[in-house]
This record gives C-alpha cells, structure tokens and sequence, in this order.
C-alpha cells in the first residue's frame, strides 16, 4: 500500500510521525466512459484555453483563485501555498478527546490509516492507539492536506489509528424544511416498531455486496458473447397496506420466520391512512375488485359433491343398524317359535289327542249336513 502524505501527530510535547495511506476503494465501484453514439468511439477531454483556443499541457497547469462574487481569477502557485504561516501542513494537531457520540455522522468525511513512520515512532503511535481504545475516546484535530485544512479524528481501529477527514460545522446543511409538521405517534406503533428493529437481528458485513455491479458485469458478459441480455422479471402487483400497524405486525411476523418480502417476490408498500377512512377505502377496493364468476360456480358444485357424499354417507350409516336390528327380531322370532313347539307327548296323551281330533271331525261333518239339509 502505498502512502499518500506523511506528516506527524502532535500529542501535546509528543510527536509521531506517520504515513497517510488510504483506507477505501472506490474503484471497484461501476463507472463509464462517454462514448460518440454514432460510432461507438471514446469522447475525450481535453484543456482548451479560452483566450486563443489551444490545447493546453499538463506542465503548464496551474492554480488560480476566484473571489466569491467577482470575475477575476487570481493565480496562485504551489511554491506560495507551502510558504504560507499553517502549523497544520505538515502536523496533525490534537486540540481535545470526546466521546465518539459527540461526533455526528453528517461530518465524516474520507477515512485514512495512519501507520508509525520509522523504528521510533513505533512506541508513541501505540500508546496513542492504546489510550484511545482504553479510555473509549476519539480525538479531535486540525490538518492541512492536499491544499486545504480540515478537521480530522482519530480511533483505534483493529490495532491501527483510523484518521477520519471532517467537514467544517458551517459545511453542514440545516434541515429547515425538510422535517414533516408535528405527527402524533401512537404507543402501540412504536411498540411495533421497535419488535421490528430487535427482530431483523444483525447485520453480517460478508453478505454485503454490490448487486448494482454484478448486474452491469452480466450485461456486459451477455454483449461480449453476442448473446442477447435477459430482461429481469417485472415485479408483482403491489398490495396496498391501509394501515400502518397492519405493516408493522406483518413486517414483524415476517423478520420472525426468518424471511422478508422481497425473498417472496412480493413488494408491499405501506401507507398512513386515518382510522375513520378505513371502512370508506376499504368499500372502494371492494368495488374496484371485480367478483370472479368462475371459482364461485366451482365452490357450488364442490359444495353440492360434498353434500351428496354427506347425505350417503349417513344414509349408509342409518341402514346399517336398521338392517343389523331387523337380523336381531328375526333370529328373536325364530327363538320364540323354537321354544313354542311342543316337546314329544306320551302314548297316552297322545291316543287323548286323536280321540279328540276324531270327535271334532264328526261334529265338523254333521254341521256340513245339517247346513246342506236346510239350504
């Protein structure tokens, strides 16, 4: 890695000196490169001179100042700016220590490391780095890099000092007229909203990445092959949320199972309606959703199925024990005649039965001729 600037910390009567290396990359990032589209080829800039109109070298560029409000163009020299009177252009000042929350993140600027320049600044450059993590502290300085001053901190970060570039209080911006108006926040929402915030768990920095960058590199892959590139799919149809407590509790039951709704494809905005147009917004997407004639027919006839397999069903069921009960009253009345039969008689009960027989068959014929006689 190599160093950008190197300079020293001024840590009151102690001095280290360090190398300024960069601590990002952009360069992995997606950039282009303008292009004539008629022909395809690179549009290059160039340094035109306003006066004569000529291109102007690299060597005989220079710097110039331009007062605020006034068209004149003061040039100044490098050799001019290293002359001027700032204690900060070659040394990193230390001005207070404060707490890292006392620093608003609207201020960080471009990070650096800083590492010890040379064998005796090994020791200074620790105890610094040990003292800032020890005692939970950031510190606070001035310095001059790159032709300007600006505010820096430093904090120990995995065993090195971490310089972060700050910008200036009056470089901030005031939020006056971007805050909404008073809005009353209910208990419940921000019961709501706080599950949801212990409920997405942490942030794992290794799943990050750049998928802006990966889809350009697939693009350009697709090209380069003379494949056509494929178009990505359309996203599904919204579901509009009426309520904001409704998005909370689903957004909440959502980070609990371990899923979020972009994972399923579907995107859902959520909107703050107020309660009493609920009903009203409701009513009009009822409307606006036609009735679908089709799967109602469908639910009739599986309701019908259902219905006729039912009432066969128990029709099944009751003649199985009228049919079981009907079995019982005839083995019932074949029993009873079983044991209404008369067991064998002996000899003389049974001459007594023929005798009778006999006497009644006598009395039978003598009606018959009496009755023959009289018609």
């Amino acid at each position: 890695m190599r160093s950008i600037w190197n300079g020293s910390i001024s840590f009151g009567l102690v001095t280290i000196p360090v190398k300024t290396y960069s601590a990002t990359d952009r360069t992995s990032s997606v950039s282009f490169v303008r292009i004539h589209e008629k022909d395809g080829a690179q549009i290059q800039y160039r340094k035109i001179c306003e006066l004569d109109g000529e291109e102007v070298p690299n060597e005989e560029v220079g710097k110039g100042y331009q007062p605020p409000g006034d068209d004149i163009i003061v040039p100044v020299s490098d050799d001019e700016l290293s002359r001027l009177p700032v204690p900060t252009s070659k040394t990193l000042t230390i001005l207070s220590f404060v707490d890292p929350g006392e620093i608003d993140p609207l201020q960080l600027d471009k990070a650096y490391y800083l590492g010890p320049n040379g064998a005796a600044a090994t020791k200074p450059y620790a105890l610094l780095r040990e003292a800032l993590e020890h005692h939970r502290k950031v510190a606070i300085g001035k310095v001059a890099m790159r032709g300007r001053e600006s505010l820096a901190m430093l904090r120990a970060y995995e065993g090195a000092i971490v310089m972060h570039a700050l910008l200036w209080p009056d470089q901030i911006r005031p939020a006056s007229g971007v805050a909404p108006e008073a809005v009353q926040v209910r208990e419940n929402e921000l019961s709501l909203a706080e599950t949801l915030m212990d409920s997405l768990g942490e942030l794992d920095p290794a799943e990050l990445h750049d998928e802006y960058r990966e889809a350009v590199e697939e693009l350009v892959a697709a090209k380069l092959e003379g494949e056509e590139p494929v178009a990505p799919a359309a996203p599904g149809p919204s579901a509009r949320v009426f309520d904001l407590t409704a998005a909370l509790e689903k957004s909440v039951r959502a980070a609990r199972e371990g899923r979020t709704d972009g994972a399923e494809g579907e995107a859902e905005s959520a909107s703050v309606t107020p309660i009493r147009g609920r009903k009203t917004a409701e009513k009009a997407a009822a409307k606006k959703t036609p009735a679908k004639k089709a799967p109602a027919k469908k639910a009739a006839a599986t309701k019908s199925t259902r219905a006729k397999s039912t009432a066969t069903k128990s029709t099944a069921e009751k003649s199985a024990p009228e049919k079981s009960a009907a079995k019982k009253s005839t083995a019932a009345k074949t029993g009873a005649a079983k044991s209404a039969t008369p067991k064998p008689a002996t000899a003389k009960s049974t001459a007594g039965k023929s005798a009778a027989k006999k006497s009644a068959a006598q009395k039978s014929t003598a009606k018959r001729g009496t009755a023959k006689k009289s018609g």
